[in-house]
């Protein structure tokens, strides 16, 4: 929580972690840690949990918190830690933030309610009754009306943004880029805003935005972060190249349902044990396995190694 007084201070590469589950559907701990060191290990400035990669619709309030802690101690003062605590319902998502500020949470990334469809009153005072319970605890709205079937209006995410002092930024999922830069010309350059779609993570930061919280940091961490790095730096030609290299793994994310392909190559390659996913998701197909080797052999040389595991190889399914 070193950054919770200065989330300015939040930038870079966020990884958004899948929720790693053992074969027989319990979440696995122990992975978790694991993906947390490994993060750490490859660049990553912070990581998330309990995002729409995570499966959070498909566990229960006891397993999202237990979750939080876990990644929380696993990141320790490390890293920047952005667990996503937002629901469908506004009891669960105030719980499941009060449990991220006492594990130590620099700041937390609350979800648009999904399904209800609220108006963008509605949605104005969901996020005021949050920032008001948790006013030492910097908030992150989350848009991705995708998953949502809402969409969070520049206009009333402004208006937040002035009226709350610990609403400090937001991460946008949606491929609408006029979307980022209505927000940031409401807000100024000093709202923190990041890019939770893939591709558009690097145009971003031309706008002026923060940084990433992209699924492509669950297999290329390393590529995803030195991305960042080189653009902030002004190396342009870098960031390119690094953007246009990871096309191929961005589209074997989703090859089937974001996050079945990753869990799939994750498990393949050793770093987690198991690439069980929960309904009402399924287990990568054969079709979509066979998709995912060739993606992964396109884009080998931005995957990111796992100790000990070749990166490639038919050993591993993937050559």
């Amino acid at each position: 929580m070193q950054l919770r007084s200065d989330p300015s201070r939040i930038r870079g590469s966020i990884a958004p972690l899948f929720t790693p589950f053992t074969e027989d559907g319990a979440v696995d701990h122990d992975s978790l840690r694991t993906m947390v060191r490994w993060q750490i290990a490859h660049g990553s400035r912070g990581v998330s949990i309990g995002g729409s990669t995570g499966e959070p619709g498909a566990q229960s309030g006891d397993e999202r918190a237990a979750a939080i802690r876990t990644v929380a101690a696993a990141a320790g003062d490390e890293v920047a830690f952005l667990p996503g605590t937002g629901s469908a319902a506004l009891p669960e998502t105030l719980e499941l933030t009060g449990i991220a500020q006492d594990a130590g949470a620099d700041a937390v990334l609350v979800i648009t309610p999904y399904y209800a469809r609220p108006t963008q009153e509605g949605l104005y005072s969901w996020y005021s009754t949050v920032a008001q319970e948790f006013p030492e605890l910097p908030i992150i709205a989350y848009n991705v009306p995708t998953r949502t079937a809402v969409d969070l209006a520049p206009e009333t995410f402004a208006r937040l943004y002035r009226e709350h002092d610990n609403i400090v930024g937001i991460k946008e999922t949606t491929k609408d880029f006029e979307h980022f830069s209505r927000v940031m010309h409401l807000c100024g350059k000093d709202v923190l805003m990041w890019s939770g779609i893939e591709l558009l993570c690097l145009p971003l930061i031309a706008l002026g935005g923060t940084g990433f919280v992209s699924a492509l940091a669950n297999i290329a961490p390393a590529a995803v972060s030195q991305m960042y790095d080189a653009a902030v730096a002004g190396d342009w030609e870098r960031a390119r190249e690094l953007h246009y290299g990871v096309h191929p793994l961005v589209d074997l994310l989703f090859v089937e349902t974001n996050p079945a392909p990753a869990k799939w190559l994750m498990a393949e390659r050793g770093l987690i044990g198991s690439g069980q996913v929960r309904p009402p998701l399924v287990p990568l197909t054969d079709p979509g396995r066979a998709r995912v080797r060739e993606l992964a052999r396109q884009g080998e040389k931005y995957l990111t190694p796992v100790a000990g595991v070749p990166v490639t190889g038919a050993e591993q399914g993937l050559a």
